[in-house]
């Protein structure tokens, strides 16, 4: 089951994987010569890109999610269990999509140090303690500990979004 979950995701990530690290190194050489509008124009472009991606991939995801159940089993309850998971694999799917683009483009403007803060932070701090409690105090299970991902995830998304939008990129 989580198997198969995490098959799914894995490509659409390492598409935005591939992405991340084009973002980091244009932005990082667009800011190295001294072209700030550049590397401004060219967050907007693959934050856009990515974020269009994901909202493909997630949608492909809950569209197929019945034939995507059964590529690896053909046991009823395993099917529906995929099933009633794949809404917290499209959240994945589209969270995923976005973050890795905002890290990178983070790490080309020489933002390390503040990434692995918001790294730490939002995945061992907010996630992890919130997936634990959700996944083994409460009846959500699996989906629990999902969802204590996801919010790691979100956590960082959303401080990541707030980083790259108030850069002042002139002065970078």
């Amino acid at each position: 089951l989580t198997c198969s979950s995490i098959n799914y995701w894995n490509w659409d990530f390492q598409i935005m994987l591939g992405l991340s690290y084009a973002a980091s190194i244009r932005v990082g050489n667009e800011l190295g010569a001294g072209h700030p509008k550049v590397a401004r124009l060219s967050v907007l472009v693959v934050v856009t890109a990515s974020i269009a991606f994901s909202i493909l991939a997630t949608i492909v995801v809950m569209a197929l999610k019945y034939p995507l159940s059964t590529l690896y089993t053909s046991s009823t309850t395993v099917i529906e269990a995929v099933i009633a998971l794949m809404p917290l694999l499209a959240i994945s799917i589209f969270l995923n999509g976005i973050q890795p683009i905002l890290s990178g483009v983070a790490v080309g403007s020489g933002w390390q140090v503040i990434v692995a803060y918001v790294n730490v932070g939002a995945y061992y701090i907010i996630g992890l303690p919130i997936g634990c409690v959700l996944g083994f105090k409460t009846s959500l299970g699996a989906a629990g500990i999902w969802w204590g991902l996801i919010i790691g995830v979100a956590v960082q998304t959303v401080a990541l979004i707030v980083i790259t939008a108030r850069t002042n990129w002139d002065s970078e």
